[in-house]
């Protein structure tokens, strides 16, 4: 009797079909004529699994993860934030100027600032000679002060009797002046350039001294006199060298006058009369009576006050200014 097969399926009978069908999910019917779906055996799962990996893996990626995008056979490194030198850097690309530019610039900057500030703030000068000791401290081939001279306090005022000033010598100041710069016109360039700085001293006949009288009033030292009088009153001689540094010829003056007698002299109208502190070796308005100005220096011819002493290091300090007149 030949069994009738209403679904049409035929068992596979071929065994080289059976032999390429193992292992795989193959539909097989059921008892009651519907096709069932195979259950994957653990190898077939195994080998599923295994060949994830390797697809995954030669993409970059991994299993569990989402792919990665980074070229295979590159190794990962850990990013790491740039330091903030790095950033600044990144932010601001200059390059670099070597030190021999730098530097020359940053001298040439410096000296223009210097010149600028002596010639419209104050300068220093050297003090050439003894006129003014004890103050200030000046000879011929010695360690002489440096002092800073304010160019700007006379713009708001006049000066007063007992500063301390620097100022231009009038025609007749200017008989003993002799220049101390070089014939050569190299050696004359850095001498100039260092006036500036106070490392030599200005090719000018400036001088400094002491004002003791003012436009109107009237200066004499005269026998008999304890000092310098100024409108007929002793002024405070405090400051004055002592004892003095030369003799006296008692003749014609005397040790309280520092020298010969003089006076009395009325100051014309913006003039000063000044002496040096060293009385007795200053050669000051006193040995100038005979020219126009009576001795006396135009205001106008005033640079400006000393206020300190900078240079050296053992005599740094400030200039005073007293009120010598009572």
């Amino acid at each position: 009797m030949t069994e009738t097969n209403p679904s049409g399926w035929r068992p596979c009978t071929s065994p080289e079909r059976l032999r390429a069908s193992r292992g795989k999910n193959i539909d097989r019917p059921s008892p009651d004529g519907r096709r069932v779906r195979r259950q994957p055996s653990r190898t077939s799962v195994r080998h599923d699994s295994r060949a994830l990996r390797e697809r995954q893996n030669s993409r970059g990626g991994s299993v569990g993860n989402r792919p990665s995008h980074r070229p295979a056979g590159r190794r990962a490194t850990r990013s790491v934030a740039p330091s903030k030198s790095e950033r600044s850097k990144k932010q601001s690309p200059r390059s670099e100027r070597p030190w021999y530019i730098d530097v020359p610039i940053i001298i040439a900057i410096a000296l223009i600032a210097t010149i600028a500030f002596q010639a419209v703030v104050g300068r220093v000068y050297v003090i050439p000679s003894e006129s003014m000791e004890p103050t200030l401290h000046g000879c011929t081939d010695c360690n002489n002060d440096r002092v800073f001279v304010n160019k700007m306090v006379y713009d708001f005022k006049d000066p007063k009797p007992g500063d301390v000033v620097v100022f231009k010598g009038s025609e007749s100041w200017d008989n003993a002046y002799t220049t101390s710069r070089s014939s050569n016109r190299i050696v004359r360039g850095f001498q100039n350039l260092g006036s500036y700085i106070g490392l030599v001293a200005p090719d000018e006949n400036d001088l400094v001294k002491r004002v003791i009288a003012t436009g109107g009033q009237t200066v004499e030292c005269l026998p008999g006199d304890k000092g310098v009088k100024v409108n007929g009153k002793d002024i405070d001689n405090s400051y004055i060298m002592n004892p003095p540094s030369r003799s006296v010829d008692t003749k014609g003056g005397s040790i309280a006058c520092g020298g010969e007698y003089f006076g009395p002299v009325k100051v014309p109208e913006d003039h000063l009369w000044v002496m040096g502190d060293n009385r007795t070796n200053s050669r000051d308005s006193r040995f100038h009576m005979g020219d126009q100005y009576q001795g006396t220096v135009p205001v106008d011819n005033v640079i400006g006050r000393v206020d300190a002493r900078i240079l050296p290091f053992n005599r740094i300090g400030t200039v005073k200014h007293p009120q010598i007149q009572s």
